[in-house]
């Protein structure tokens, strides 16, 4: 669905602004002039009550090629925040002035170049939405702050944490006599605890001697903690940061690269992490500052940042923040998100290019239930890395604790990071091949359940760590690189994605970037290089690769024949499916969505050999088999339906919410209540005339129950026999109320502004189930935030369960595939 939900000049009529005669005067002030584009939740904002936070995105951005070829570190990091605060000065003039102008409170970003506008008006949105430059007007969000659980500990190997030795990290300390030193790592999160005893002399700011510093070295944008001193109201980033450096010299290892140095921005305020904040802890890392924020000092940049917090899908709003990192040597670390065990639930930013992402698993190497899946919203791979993140002890307040999550596993690859560049310091400023290392040395696991290779799937990524691998493989002698360009002979058209092999003094697989261009440090000698390319032949050539300069070796592709391929999507029916979309995995070619008659087409696919795949929706089963083009095809695909062994099946309507009208004497936290119904229930080849109510989102025909911790289905723990509507720890407190209502052959259970533990008191959700007397069922939504993937079903359940917990439907499990919408369920054929 568009996020865009109207112009400037619908924004302010939907605010109702004065009488008719101002309204058209503020249009024609728009008209002709306003390119910005107005996010639907700001124009409900201005409705609201006049006034709204909103961010101005600026369409300029700065080009940082020469800056990012910039060789040594200090110069390229001062190279990259110039360039950024040219592109940004410029850009953003005229809007500053409108924004002086009128006395609107604002904060400039560069780094991203955007304003954040605070309590602005519809009058000034207008303005600033004509002013040149500006792209759009998007609403300032809080996202949630990471999320973990609490576990039972993992064992140790002597006084070394599990996860330590799981990745080898302590092999390389014995082994290379490296430990991570010469190298900063930086955390993104709630804040640190400095003085605990793991972490107090791996803090940058605490050079010895008994002073300490927090210059350049800890930031906290929004003045959250108590002092100028870092804090941790949270107590998420002290375990993360002891993962990742720890070491309090008395038994306690936990950290992955004891001897590198740390800094910190806490980028989420306690529980809820302010956009504002992440941009502004972002821009920080590029050029640190002292505590008033005067004297940026890009040379004091980190070499790794750590970062365990994001939102849903497919959300490029970080991007410009992740480019400008990578552009200066930056690592980029981001936890894949914990909505596992279901396909295609990595959130923003873990799911962009520039982002490396981790997902998590347990003592046996197994990945954990929770841990996110690919493929990312782009179809691209993800996660990239697996690394231990199920009963991690690390530092938590002056002790330690034992947490579960993929922020656990992100904070050990972020040490990996470190203590690679710190094992080959001539190779630390090129984030790339420090990346292909830790990729090449990943242990492979071959779990193609949600698609991809036994070599880079979308449930481990490139495997399981092991940093001694890439340590191993990583060059430690004289060193230069090779660069160039691959493009097609056709056209001269730059091939992003070409992948190039290098061979000779030492052995190298690099993929080009979006404007075909490669880079690798390599130890010097002589290679061969062979590109091939989507649609194009193998093609290469040789090249000698001297210390301390670049090589440049150019590669053009002969472009292969290509044709039309063409079908139709149907259902199990043979009816076609309209809205289905058509991939070819592993390809660049962008998907095809079927028509109203279920037809699709592929204007021009290579000759080869493909494997080609159908999904439509949920309620479906996808359809996938090989096809071979040689000239144009006609290629027919059938989409299974979704069903249990019982034979129910479903389907998703738009709308159709159905409220309550009679009040369910059922409130407060992990409440259950018996309910009589109207009617003899049929399910599952039993009949009921009472279900148990839940607080917690779900009902069942056996027993009370208020289970609150969600899981895959079917599953034999209570509660069976059961409808989950929206199975997540939630609470019927507050504004929240429950309603039955009764009509002929139906009986209906709502849950009405129901809040989520841990989230907002104002993030609510409104959900109903429906049972027919014929069998049938109803899941019906609405008012869900599409920017809160909780709401979403992020972290619940969807779907039903026979009474022995044997036999299930599925909707979803832990993934934000929720809307306003009704998702019904039909019962077996008579």
């Amino acid at each position: 669905m568009n996020r865009w939900s109207a112009t400037l000049v619908a924004a302010l009529v939907a605010a109702g602004l004065g009488t008719a005669a101002p309204a058209a005067s503020a249009t024609s002030d728009v008209a002709g002039a306003a390119t910005a584009q107005v996010e639907a939740a700001v124009t409900a904002d201005l409705a609201g009550d006049g006034r709204a936070d909103f961010f101005l995105r600026f369409a300029e951005r700065a080009d940082l090629t020469a800056a990012a070829a910039v060789t040594d570190r200090d110069r390229r990091g001062h190279a990259v925040v110039d360039a950024l605060r040219a592109t940004a000065d410029r850009s953003q003039a005229a809007a500053l002035g409108v924004l002086t102008a009128a006395g609107a409170e604002h904060q400039a970003f560069w780094a991203s170049n955007t304003v954040l506008v605070r309590g602005g008006t519809p009058e000034l949105a207008a303005k600033l939405g004509a002013t040149a430059g500006v792209r759009a007007l998007v609403a300032h969000r809080s996202r949630p702050a990471p999320v973990v659980t609490d576990a039972a500990e993992g064992p140790s190997v002597a006084t070394v944490e599990w996860g330590i030795a799981a990745i080898n990290a302590d092999d390389v300390w014995a082994g290379h006599g490296v430990r991570g030193e010469g190298i900063v790592v930086a955390g993104i999160d709630t804040g640190v605890s400095h003085t605990h005893p793991a972490l107090a002399g791996s803090y940058r700011g605490n050079p010895g001697g008994g002073v300490v510093d927090h210059d350049h070295d800890w930031f906290d944008p929004a003045g959250v903690c108590p002092s100028a001193a870092p804090c941790d109201n949270n107590g998420h980033g002290t375990h993360t940061m002891g993962t990742m450096v720890g070491d309090d010299g008395a038994g306690n290892q936990i950290g992955v690269a004891p001897g590198a140095r740390w800094i910190a921005a806490k980028g989420c305020e306690g529980f809820g992490c302010s956009d504002a904040s992440l941009l502004a802890a972002g821009q920080w890392m590029l050029a640190p500052t002292r505590l008033d924020g005067t004297d940026p000092r890009p040379e004091l940049r980190p070499h790794v940042i750590n970062n365990s917090w994001g939102g849903g899908g497919g959300d490029t709003w970080y991007d410009d923040v992740l480019t400008a990192w990578r552009a200066s040597g930056i690592a980029a670390a981001f936890s894949v998100g914990g909505s596992g065990p279901a396909c295609g639930g990595v959130g923003s930013p873990a799911d962009r290019p520039d982002a490396y992402a981790a997902a998590a698993h347990d003592v046996n190497g197994l990945v954990s239930s929770f841990s996110a899946r690919g493929p990312a919203s782009d179809g691209r791979t993800k996660p990239d890395i697996t690394a231990p993140g199920v009963g991690v002890r690390s530092s938590v307040g002056a002790g330690y604790a034992v947490y579960s999550g993929t922020s656990m596993a992100t904070a050990h690859t972020s040490g990996a990071l470190a203590l690679v560049m710190s094992a080959a310091p001539a190779i630390a400023r090129d984030v790339d091949e420090v990346l292909r290392l830790v990729d090449d040395g990943a242990v492979d696991v071959a779990d193609l359940t949600c698609g991809g290779t036994a070599d880079d799937n979308n449930v481990y990524g490139e495997g399981r760590l092991d940093v001694l691998a890439a340590v191993a493989a990583a060059p430690r002698g004289d060193t230069g690189t090779l660069a160039g360009t691959v493009t097609s002979r056709r056209d001269g058209t730059r091939l992003a994605g070409a992948r190039v092999r290098l061979t000779g003094a030492a052995e190298r697989t690099v993929l080009t970037g979006a404007d075909g261009s490669y880079r690798a440090t390599l130890p010097v000698g002589a290679y061969t290089v062979t590109a091939d390319a989507f649609g194009h032949a193998t093609g290469g050539g040789t090249a000698t690769v001297v210390e301390d300069a670049t090589t440049t070796l150019d590669v053009r592709l002969r472009a292969t024949p290509a044709h039309r391929v063409r079908g139709t999507v149907r259902d199990a029916d043979g009816a076609p499916v309209a809205g289905a979309t058509v991939t070819l995995p592993d390809t660049p070619l962008p998907a095809a969505t079927t028509g109203d008659d279920g037809r699709y087409s592929f204007a021009a696919v290579p000759r080869g050999t493909y494997r080609v795949t159908a999904t439509g929706g949920r309620c479906t089963t996808p359809d996938t088999r090989p096809l071979t083009v040689h000239g144009t095809e006609r290629f027919d695909l059938t989409l299974g339906a979704l069903t249990d062994a019982h034979g129910h099946t479903c389907v998703v309507e738009p709308g159709g919410y159905v409220e309550g009208d009679t009040p369910l004497a059922l409130t407060g936290d992990d409440a259950a209540l018996a309910v009589p119904l109207p009617f003899a229930f049929p399910f599952h080849g039993a009949s009921y005339r009472q279900a148990f109510v839940s607080t917690n989102g779900h009902l069942n025909f056996l027993a009370a129950s208020s289970a609150l911790a969600n899981g895959p289905l079917p599953s034999a723990g209570a509660p069976n026999a059961a409808l989950y509507p929206f199975w997540d720890d939630l609470l019927v407190t507050g504004t929240a109320r429950m309603y039955t209502r009764t009509a002929p052959g139906s009986f209906l259970v709502e849950w009405r502004d129901a809040g989520l533990y841990g989230l907002a008191p104002t993030v609510r959700v409104d959900f109903s189930v429906e049972l027919r007397a014929d069998g049938g069922m109803a899941f019906r939504y609405r008012g869900l935030d599409p920017q809160q993937p909780r709401e979403l079903g992020s972290s619940a359940t969807v779907g039903i369960e026979n009474a022995t917990g044997t036999d299930a439907l599925t909707f979803s499990v832990n993934t934000a595939a929720l809307a306003d919408a009704t998702v019904r369920i039909r019962p077996p054929a008579a």
